[in-house]
């Protein structure tokens, strides 16, 4: 093997572990009080109008806000589907309540039915502050709490997608926490009243005889609706004046309702709900009632209940309703999305000095059917194995709880520095200022000519190394699909990725139409590779560049020392005799002397402005901001992007600068957010992973109402346009 290519599998390694370590270090993700996913976001919010000490009435809560279509559960799911629950971590000295659930309304779906909520939602619970609470010191200003939460919801529309979360949220120990009174509010005047006479319930061979006693006026008369709490009593689907009926007697409502066909509880009291329809509710008023109604009688019989578990349970609603495509042919369709993003990953900018210097390798070969072959077979196999370790690390990372996207590793600035420095020693060797063979001792020569692949395959390294960055058209739905997969079918859908970028080499290497259209080898090869150095030195400008964006000035200016170092060390190896021992020592020194400047420097890393400019068109996205526009009714065009993705920088500077669709965005009102994604940052990753999307670019335009529409990686104008004249 080559020193040239002991160098590159040398640096790619470095590269690798540089990506690596930054990652293992911030494990330990930021938790926040906000979790988005595809379907809701789920904030935890608090409400201490007296802040938080023994006595002080303190609630906290789990607001859900749904996508339009998709609901969660109420305590009794119905039919199908699983409540929501809820796990605390509090201080010492603080105990949770129960959740204080409020009244669901009913969902049909076919013939069975749940009980749930759409829109959006608040589960308060109360917390009591004993009085052995002991407030936490305060380092600076007002002492702090923290409440965390774990929660689990099930949340559906056709299909049903089990979903959780962590949280976070501080609280001040002193003054009022009030930015939620509304929402606490309202989800208190939502829970149902208690009826101070229990009721009764009477077993009637397969029916329920229910009476309750003492409704308020404002209910008599009225159609109310039924909820009982405990699950798998009652037939759920049943049609009020088909399949039970309800009567008033004065204060008295009494009602007929069957039996579940398959029931699984007989209790001997049931807790049950019963709620005015939406349109009969008034302003002050109790929505609903509850009480805790003795059962009398015997209950029938009941079968052996089936052993069905919570999954197929929670299934039975997308049974009742059109199935989405079988999962086996969604995984067809993602692979073959897969290897037509990694065909498409050729024609990215990115890729292309590394694509010319493979094709220059195969003009080498252009008589040799046999070393054709092998070229392409040690390429594909370099570019296939790389991508199977940059996935099989982002995904294992990521369940370590570490969240990383596709390019992550471009994300460290070390990562970065080390990738000029490799591209700037590849152009100095293109460019001929040295050889790497008269450097070497002469036992390489020899393991080079016995293995005359190992270039090839490290060629198929580098390649990946450069374009992991980009995501291609039709790639980053696969990605995105890929992250939700089992280890073996994700790590499938990479490794087809990577089959993808090789397979025009591989047929280079195999089908001989395509082989007869490379050129001859002859005396424009020497031209052509010195030509070639150029776009080496091009890709390092852009790395400094991206370097610079991520580290500030200071960081590019080291770096760009650092460089120059390397080039003298190259330089001084060339030589002969004490010159090169002089002079190769001393720059070693020096660029040691930078390599320790740019270390300081490329881990600083360069805030972005937490507001922009009064008057800018682009601000800084966050979620909080997004939802806040949306909510005021405001269209939404987010810029998922980052310094070192190329696509994203030929996007901002062509489409998304057009003064036609500026124009557009102008007229229809629309918020421009661009969410920067150069340096790791949770919340982003967290956002991509909601859209299904593990990369950038990714750009979102939402509308209140409206399920967000992601568009393609490569942004046409007239994609863009389209889009918005359809707000």
């Amino acid at each position: 093997m080559s020193l040239l290519s002991r160098f590159r599998l040398a640096a790619f390694l470095c590269a690798s572990l540089a990506a690596c370590l930054p990652a293992w270090a911030q494990l330990s993700a930021r938790t926040g009080p906000v979790v988005t996913t595809p379907h809701v976001r789920a904030e935890l919010v608090a409400h201490a109008p007296d802040g938080v000490s023994p006595g002080a009435p303190l609630w906290v809560g789990l607001q859900i806000a749904h996508q339009p279509g998709w609901h969660t559960y109420w305590k009794n799911a119905g039919d199908s589907g699983l409540p929501t629950e809820l796990a605390w971590s509090l201080p010492a000295g603080i105990s949770s309540g129960d959740i204080a659930w409020p009244v669901p309304r009913k969902i049909p779906i076919g013939n069975l039915a749940n009980y749930g909520y759409e829109n959006t939602v608040l589960l308060p619970v109360p917390l009591t502050v004993g009085a052995d609470f002991r407030p936490p010191a305060a380092l600076t200003g007002a002492a702090e709490m923290e409440v965390r939460l774990k929660a689990s919801w099930l949340v559906c529309s056709k299909e049903c997608i089990p979903e959780d979360g962590e949280f976070l949220l501080k609280l001040p120990l002193q003054g009022s926490t009030a930015l939620h009174k509304a929402d606490f509010d309202a989800a208190l005047a939502a829970q149902p009243a208690a009826l101070a006479p229990p009721g009764r319930i009477t077993i009637d061979g397969n029916q329920l005889q229910v009476r309750l006693d003492g409704l308020p006026a404002a209910a008599q008369g009225k159609s109310l609706e039924f909820f009982p709490e405990t699950p798998e009593v009652i037939r759920t689907g049943a049609v009020l004046g088909q399949d039970w009926t309800q009567a008033w007697q004065g204060d008295a409502w009494t009602a007929t309702i069957p039996l579940a066909d398959q029931r699984s509880a007989s209790p001997s009291v049931m807790p049950v709900v019963v709620a005015l329809a939406e349109a009969d509710r008034q302003p002050g008023q109790p929505p609903a009632w509850r009480a805790e109604a003795p059962v009398a009688g015997s209950w029938p019989a009941v079968a052996a209940p089936a052993q069905v578990s919570p999954a197929l349970k929670a299934a039975l609603e997308a049974n009742a309703a059109p199935r989405p495509a079988a999962p086996s042919a969604g995984f067809a369709a993602a692979l073959l999305g897969a290897l037509i993003g990694g065909l498409l990953l050729n024609l990215m900018p990115c890729v292309f000095p590394v694509l010319a210097i493979k094709v220059l390798g195969f003009t080498r070969h252009a008589d040799d059917r046999r070393a054709h072959r092998l070229a392409a077979l040690a390429y594909t196999g370099g570019v296939v194995l790389s991508f199977l370790a940059l996935g099989g690390a982002m995904l294992a990372l990521r369940a370590a709880g570490a969240q990383l996207g596709w390019g992550f590793q471009l994300q460290s600035p070390a990562v970065v520095a080390a990738l000029a420095a490799l591209f700037t020693l590849i152009g100095l060797n293109l460019a001929g200022l040295f050889e790497f063979g008269r450097m070497a001792p002469a036992s390489l020569g020899a393991v080079q000519a016995r293995h005359p692949v190992a270039n090839d395959f490290l060629s198929g390294v580098l390649a990946v190394v450069v374009a992991s960055p980009c995501t291609a058209p039709f790639m980053g739905a696969s990605l995105g699909f890929a992250i939700a997969l089992p280890a073996g079918q994700a790590l499938l859908m990479f490794a087809v990725l990577g089959l993808g970028l090789a397979l025009p080499y591989l047929a280079a290497g195999f089908v001989p139409a395509v082989a007869r259209l490379l050129p001859r080898p002859g005396a424009w090869m020497n031209t052509l590779r010195r030509l070639l150095a150029f776009p080496m030195f091009a890709t390092v400008a852009w790395l400094v560049w991206v370097l610079g964006q991520q580290s500030g000035i200071d960081g590019a200016g080291a770096l760009l020392g650092l460089l120059v170092g390397l080039a003298a060390i190259a330089w001084s190896l060339t030589l002969r005799g004490r010159t090169r021992l002089v002079l190769a020592s001393l720059t070693v020194a020096l660029t040691a002397v930078l390599a320790g400047a740019i270390g300081g420097h490329v881990v600083r890393p360069v805030e972005p402005a937490a507001t922009a400019a009064a008057g800018q068109r682009w601000q800084p996205w966050s979620a909080e901001r997004a939802s806040a526009l949306t909510a005021a009714g405001q269209p939404v065009f987010i810029d998922f992007t980052a310094a070192w993705c190329v696509t994203c920088q030929y996007n901002k500077r062509s489409t998304l600068a057009d003064a036609e669709v500026l124009a557009d965005f102008d007229a229809r009102r629309v918020a421009l957010l661009r969410a920067d994604w150069t340096r790791r940052d949770p919340a982003i990753t967290e956002a991509l992973t909601a859209l299904g999307r593990s990369g950038v670019p990714v750009y979102v335009l939402q509308a209140p109402g409206q399920p967000p529409m992601v568009l393609t990686e490569i942004l046409g104008k007239n994609e863009l346009r389209e889009a918005l004249a359809r707000l």
